[in-house]
């Protein structure tokens, strides 16, 4: 992804989400993602995604279950 995308992107997120620590950061190596953090923590992969002229953004992220034990 593209620096303004990924700052778009991230600005969408925070807003979305109330979340000011949330950080896209570009991957290396990789033009078509960036990942998702919040304080330093990995949350996600957020895919950019064009098809027939339509541009959008794939967020994906998985929850372990050892994240959720004792919640």
């Amino acid at each position: 992804m593209k620096p303004d995308e990924i700052r778009k992107v991230q600005t969408y997120m925070r807003n979305t989400f109330k979340s000011p620590d949330l950080e896209v950061r570009a991957r290396p190596r990789k033009d078509d993602s960036a990942e998702v953090y919040i304080n330093d923590e990995f949350l996600g992969v957020i895919f950019r995604d064009e098809e027939d002229g339509e541009l959008s953004w794939n967020f994906q992220m998985a929850i372990l279950d050892i994240d959720v034990e004792g919640l």
